[in-house]
């Protein structure tokens, strides 16, 4: 549980703590083929970022006219993605290192994702993040996925945090639409660099427009210290 002053701090898994983007694509990818689509492309997949996996699959089923409920679709892309993610999943360095601190100083910190509980819980596991972060919330636990704020408000129940002491990490506009509308404040990492003019980036606390790149662990920290909670 949080103390008076000190904010729990609530990450997005994929694009934000791992680079997971490349593995979803890729069991994506070999999903669609079973169904007969060949073109599934990394520029197509991007417009998905951020987006819960079953909100995807409803809308690429309906796109490709795909005959699978979407139940089966998901419990596919599922096993395909489990299989790559524990074969390979990298932590942006930076990430890691802020975990690392936040960890030291005694904040508490929760996972809050689209992604299954078992992509999470293996994930976190095979990075060794969960030695760190033991609270997670995914979407399958809550009524609505991202951008609506179910995941958030949940992770901050679970912490014993209020909303407004709770800071959100982001790599994706609905996402960051979600911290917003849960009332939490947003560090916005954009994970497609061509989304750092979105307006859910432009009213984050902090932004670093360059994603990855740009972001430090003793950037995140300093503006995480000083900055005053929301009203």
């Amino acid at each position: 549980m949080s103390t008076p002053g000190t904010p729990s701090v609530i990450f997005d898994l994929d694009g934000t703590l791992v680079d997971s983007e490349p593995n979803y694509y890729e069991a994506g990818r070999r999903l669609l083929a079973e169904h007969g689509v060949a073109d599934f492309s990394w520029e197509h997949h991007t417009r998905f970022i951020g987006i819960g996996t079953r909100e995807t699959l409803e809308v690429l089923r309906e796109e490709y006219g795909i005959e699978a409920p979407v139940d089966e679709l998901l419990a596919g892309k599922n096993r395909h993605y489990l299989e790559l993610a524990r074969a390979s999943t990298d932590v942006f360095p930076e990430m890691r290192k802020f975990v690392e601190r936040l960890h030291t100083a005694g904040v508490p910190m929760a996972v809050a994702s689209g992604s299954s509980r078992a992509a999470i819980e293996a994930v976190l596991a095979g990075t060794g993040l969960d030695a760190f972060i033991p609270t997670i919330v995914s979407a399958e636990e809550v009524a609505q996925g991202k951008p609506e704020p179910d995941v958030f408000v949940e992770a901050a129940r679970r912490l014993g945090a209020s909303p407004a002491d709770c800071v959100v990490l982001e790599d994706a506009p609905p996402g960051a639409a979600a911290a917003h509308a849960a009332g939490m404040r947003c560090v916005a990492v954009p994970y497609v660099p061509g989304t750092a003019g979105d307006p859910a980036f432009l009213a984050a606390g902090l932004l670093f427009a360059g994603g990855q790149s740009e972001f430090t662990a003793q950037a995140a920290y300093d503006w995480l210290v000083v900055a005053e909670p929301s009203s």
